[in-house]
């Protein structure tokens, strides 16, 4: 049997399910008393040993290796006769020398840094980097050169930096253990080692290695930033609050009232395509992925179709990244009687196979706002919509390491992904009160039930002659001939919204509400991306609450686990007042 089967992208199909039972017949037959076998799969590279039933789970889900046509690590004899050309494969792991690991970090970080040429009118060609980043790029190269001790050939200053930090990161060291090992490394070495004495200066070596970020100050009020025409001012224009603290007059530096956080988007993005591990899985969404009708990745979704039909020129480029915005609050200090949360704003690239775009290594934070910003989250969005607006209108230059060229990255964010309360924050729709529904809006049906609000009406949304619109008893004692609630287009909510008058930002600010606003609380910032009204999804439901929420619910009314179960006595007595479920 051709084992062409290898190079077929599809893990469904019948060519390559065969394939599998083929090796793993081949696998027994030249093994035949292995308990254990190496995983020829792309995330095992025939460096982990699995038993022969996960080899085959793990080529279904993970591909094998595509150059992995000569089975000699399982058995497979190579004919040097016919094949003198041959590579020879010892079956041993590869020694991969992590000073060259550090030059390729560099070499990735500063693709073109001594590139002297800069022909006008060849887009291709890479223009020189400044005088400041060549600063860092030779500080960087100074250091990946330097031995950490004399004598030592094994480890250069940065080299063992980044191990070390690397060790900090993954086994979550807080700063002061680091501080504490390092002192206790340092003292090991010989008297003139390199190595720095604590965090902060083994930071300093790798700043040129990092993507940096920016303070900008904000209100006390969260009424605006003092950012770029406001960045000079020393007091709130809406609230009168001042910009910095009250401190002593000996004191020569201000300390502002609060700062917020910003993570540039833009250099985060181009290091996804100066780094040869991403720059092709890049192009995955277009080049690579599997298109039958099956939903594995929300390329193959509705909204990412309609997207590229209204926007050909975004999707002519499949570099061009589609990117997903999250956020939610959480307490920093695991303190569950402090009310103080912490509100991170995560992008995320979706041009990436399943197998990465959701991991926390592709993950980038752009946003840390360091306290519960309510409906004024869009005081603090304004930088990141201001980029993804460049990005969009005019994109940013960027050196592309699979092809060595240059071309024009653009970025459109695509949706966002909350749980219903920061739904709410972003969407600019208050998710409480009896128009709680922001499919809905004021075409909602709910009541008070139980001592709450709850939103009934659901078969609404059954086909026109479904059987359930006939049955009265077993829902809420009425038949249902009412259609769906209308669907609003994005321009549509945005005209709605254009013809509002909403109060500016800030906790000073008066929260009374008009009846003609229904249950908008502003405008969302997001409607000032050139695209956002055209988007057929805006926003999703993180659908670990739905589904925590659901599960807590049913077994606990089940169960009959108290203060879970949602068969109470007010719930009785609500039967009662609508006449139905006399039985109960």
């Amino acid at each position: 049997m051709s084992r062409r089967w290898i190079q077929n992208p599809n893990r469904c199909a019948d060519e390559y399910l065969d394939g599998i039972e083929e090796f793993i017949e081949f696998a027994r037959r030249h093994n035949p008393s292995a308990t254990r076998i190496r995983c020829p799969c792309r995330r095992c590279n025939n460096t982990f040993w699995e038993t022969i039933e996960n080899v085959g789970f793990h080529l279904v889900r993970n591909r094998m290796i595509e150059t992995y046509s000569i089975w000699n690590l399982h058995g497979e004899q190579v004919d040097h006769a016919s094949s003198s050309n041959a590579p020879r494969v010892d079956n041993v792991e590869p020694i991969v020398d992590p000073n060259d690991q550090v030059m390729g970090i560099i070499q990735d970080a500063f693709p073109f840094a001594s590139t002297n040429i800069n022909q006008e009118g060849e887009d291709d060609v890479p223009t020189p980097i400044d005088s400041v980043e060549f600063e860092q790029y030779e500080k960087l190269l100074k250091n990946a050169n330097q031995e950490l001790y004399p004598g030592c050939k094994s480890f250069s200053v940065l080299t063992a930096i980044v191990e070390l930090m690397h060790g900090k990161i993954k086994y979550r060291m807080s700063n002061l253990c680091f501080d504490y090992f390092l002192g206790v490394f340092k003292r090991m070495l010989p008297t003139d080692n390199c190595l720095p004495k604590d965090h902060k200066h083994a930071q300093k070596v790798l700043h040129g290695l990092g993507l940096g970020y920016e303070k900008i100050h904000a209100c006390k009020n969260n009424c605006m930033l003092f950012y770029k025409e406001h960045e000079t001012l020393d007091t709130c224009p809406i609230c009168n609050e001042s910009r910095f603290k009250m401190t002593s007059q000996n004191r020569t530096t201000k300390i502002p009232q609060k700062v917020m956080r910003y993570l540039p988007l833009k250099p985060r993005l181009q290091r996804l395509y100066m780094s040869t591990h991403t720059a092709t899985d890049m192009r995955w969404h277009k080049e690579k992925r599997v298109d039958d009708d099956v939903m594995r990745h929300p390329a193959d979704g509705e909204a990412w179709k309609e997207f590229d039909r209204t926007f050909p020129e975004f999707a002519a480029d499949p570099r061009n990244v589609r990117l997903g915005l999250a956020t939610d609050g959480f307490n920093p200090y695991g303190i569950l009687n402090q009310h103080h949360s912490t509100w991170p704003i995560f992008a995320f690239p979706y041009n990436l196979p399943p197998s990465k775009c959701m991991k926390k290594e592709y993950m980038m934070m752009t946003v840390l706002i360091t306290e519960d910003p309510g409906r004024s989250i869009d005081v603090y969005l304004r930088p990141l919509v201001d980029e993804l607006k460049d990005l969009w209108t005019n994109g940013v230059r960027t050196f592309d390491k699979s092809t060595g060229r240059m071309f024009t990255l653009r970025a459109a964010a695509m949706w966002t992904v909350n749980d219903f309360p920061a739904y709410a924050m972003v969407f600019g729709w208050s998710t409480k009160g009896y128009m709680a529904c922001p499919v809905c809006k004021e075409d909602v049906t709910s009541g008070w039930h139980a001592g709450k609000v709850c939103y009934l009406g659901h078969r609404r949304w059954l086909p026109w002659d479904h059987e359930w619109r006939e049955k009265d008893k077993e829902f809420d004692g009425n038949t249902e001939h009412r259609l769906r609630p209308r669907e609003w287009s994005g321009d549509e909510i945005l005209e709605q919204l254009n013809r509002l008058d909403f109060a500016p930002f800030g906790k000073t600010v008066s929260r009374t509400r008009p009846s003609t606003h229904l249950n908008w609380t502003h405008k969302p910032m997001f409607f000032e991306l050139p695209y956002w009204s055209k988007l057929k999804l805006r926003h999703n439901l993180d659908v670990m609450h739905v589904e925590k929420n659901v599960f807590d619910t049913l077994v606990g009314t089940i169960l009959d686990i108290e203060g879970k179960t949602k068969d109470t006595i007010k719930a009785r007595l609500d039967l009662e007042r609508m006449g139905i479920r006399r039985g109960l």
